[in-house]
């Protein structure tokens, strides 16, 4: 399997002060805002707030594969327990969960190719 991108995906009890924390006070910047979340730029990383889901304080790793079918059968014979199958979100985005040992969720993230994501920014 083929990990493409990651992030780390956070779900804080207030967003709008974990928002301004991030921006204002640790002053990263913004990679784009989808009316849900922010996801700012962190070196070579990405951080997202996602205002939706509740606190999790442990945080989600998000890991971009090519085909998460596909990375749900191999994990599946590895013996890793999928805590959420495959499927498609609402937000169009293909997506299946499974945790690490301590309770850490891993969100593997299919990325279609009509999805905004996928969207050329430059003029």
């Amino acid at each position: 399997m083929e990990i493409l991108a990651s992030r780390m995906l956070l779900r804080p009890a207030d967003y709008d002060r974990s928002l301004r924390f991030y921006r204002d006070q640790l002053g990263l910047a913004i990679a784009r805002d989808y009316g849900a979340g922010t996801v700012f730029y962190a070196g070579q990383s990405l951080v997202e707030l996602a205002s939706h889901g509740g606190p999790n304080a442990s945080g989600t790793l998000w890991l971009q594969v090519r085909d998460v079918y596909a990375a749900e059968k191999e994990l599946a014979d590895r013996g890793v327990p999928i805590v959420r199958e495959a499927r498609q979100e609402p937000w169009g985005l293909h997506e299946m969960q499974v945790a690490d040992p301590d309770g850490v969720t891993l969100i593997f993230v299919q990325v279609p190719e009509t999805h905004p994501l996928r969207r050329d920014t430059r003029n």
